[in-house]
């Protein structure tokens, strides 16, 4: 998914594009970012416990520095996502962002354990999808839309 929204993205002109894991990810390059596109699997009905550290790690020492920044949000789940989408959307609210597209949930129907620990393929309308999000969200930066 995240490569997917990073091609839609590079597809915008002069815009600067980073794909960072959220383990590599502080808040240096919050600060350094203009918008943001939040990927993450949905775990036990929660964002991803690295997303999660993430968020922790970066929180507090962008408070107050980033309002009013566009993000988006993609959200791969087993069955639901809506929880992982309430979690980031609550910290997209206290640092006072600007939500620019609705959340893109993708549901991959894993419900064994065998499902879930596999491997996740999207199918090719999903990673359009993707990368329509990723193009919207520079797209909109580069024309001052945000």
């Amino acid at each position: 998914m995240a490569l997917a929204a990073e091609r839609g993205a590079r597809r915008a002109s002069g815009v600067g594009v980073r794909l960072l894991p959220a383990h590599e990810a502080g808040p240096a390059d919050v600060l350094a970012a203009q918008a943001y596109l939040w990927a993450t699997p949905e775990t036990l009905a929660a964002i991803a416990g690295l997303m999660k550290d993430f968020f922790d790690r970066s929180y507090y020492a962008v408070l107050d520095r980033i309002q009013a920044r566009p993000y988006a949000l993609m959200v791969c789940a087993g069955s639901d996502g809506s929880n992982a989408v309430r979690q980031v959307e609550r910290i997209a609210t206290g640092w006072r962002l600007r939500k620019v597209a609705e959340p893109l949930i993708v549901c991959t129907h894993a419900q064994t354990p065998q499902a879930i620990l596999a491997p996740k393929q999207m199918d090719a309308q999903q990673l359009h999808t993707c990368e329509e999000l990723g193009e919207a969200l520079a797209t909109g930066l580069a024309l001052g839309m945000f």
